[in-house]
């Protein structure tokens, strides 16, 4: 029996080991405005619900997924899970959502960015991580100017932060890579939330659309408590004359990835993956 369950044990850790990726941490040195020292992910222990949860971020990462060569499009996303600005659900809004963003030729990045309740620090990684990977283009084999946003959640309001806010400054440049645009191309926001931070539920004031915010995918289920945000966010988009594709689907709540068993799951995959092919079409 202790040999049965010691080969079980040699073969789960091959298989993780297997499907370890390239870390990069996004700070050379001090991490702008962090008041800890550099430490490990801290792992959620509470919640025992099958999702991988990380409860404090204090050396922001990208998790790098590069496309396999024979299928490689070119393009790029980083990934932002979310988790209220209190954690990350890492797995499911992350991890997972690399892998299925592979499978289409598409090179992903997950973003670890700095919890708990660090919005502006969320803020400068996500800059910081769209800097590094246009800076690192040619050496991973991606198309500088085809490196899009996605986030869930609290991640889908850094990724609506990251397209609408590029030309604020939020730190000052540590290296090379920092005089690469921040800008992405495109957005996918997905189940998005604190859109509606305005006077009578409207955009959140910050929020500044302007022509240079690229195009954007929402989706939403109906039934979810946060539906608003996409709402007031795809009317300001049009307002602005910026190219926006909404889907607002009945049922599916908050909080569903890609998983099995919810019809807002199983909805999602298939629109984004038709809008995200027309956005992504080689430039020459």
């Amino acid at each position: 029996m202790r040999f049965l369950l010691f080969l079980v044990s040699i073969v789960f850790t091959t298989s993780c080991f297997s499907q370890q990726k390239e870390l990069l941490h996004l700070w050379p040195g001090k991490v702008p405005g962090e008041l800890k020292d550099k430490g490990k992910p801290v792992i959620d222990t509470v919640r025992r619900d099958g999702v991988l949860r990380y409860t404090e971020i204090t050396n922001p990462s990208l998790e790098i997924w590069p496309a396999g060569p024979e299928s490689n499009t070119g393009a790029a996303l980083i990934i932002c899970p979310g988790g209220g600005y209190a954690r990350l659900a890492y797995d499911k809004e992350g991890t997972e959502i690399a892998a299925w963003l592979n499978k289409y030729g598409i090179s992903a990045y997950v973003l670890s960015y700095r919890i708990p309740n660090k919005r502006s620090g969320a803020l400068q990684d996500a800059q910081r991580a769209i800097r590094l990977v246009r800076h690192n283009a040619a050496s991973w084999k991606i198309d500088p100017g085809r490196i899009g946003i996605i986030g869930f959640s609290a991640g889908a309001d850094v990724s609506a932060r990251s397209a609408i806010l590029s030309n604020m400054k939020t730190y000052q440049p540590v290296d090379k890579a920092d005089s690469a645009s921040c800008r992405p191309d495109f957005a996918m926001l997905i189940y998005p939330a604190y859109f509606d931070q305005g006077e009578n539920r409207s955009l959140t004031p910050d929020l500044k659309i302007t022509p240079a915010t690229p195009p954007v995918f929402i989706f939403q289920s109906a039934d979810d408590g946060l539906a608003n945000s996409a709402l007031v966010m795809a009317g300001a988009l049009r307002d602005a004359k910026i190219p926006v594709e909404l889907h607002l689907v009945p049922k599916g709540g908050h909080g569903y990835g890609l998983r099995k068993g919810n019809p807002a799951a199983e909805a999602w995959p298939d629109l984004a993956e038709k809008w995200l092919f027309t956005i992504i079409k080689p430039t020459n």
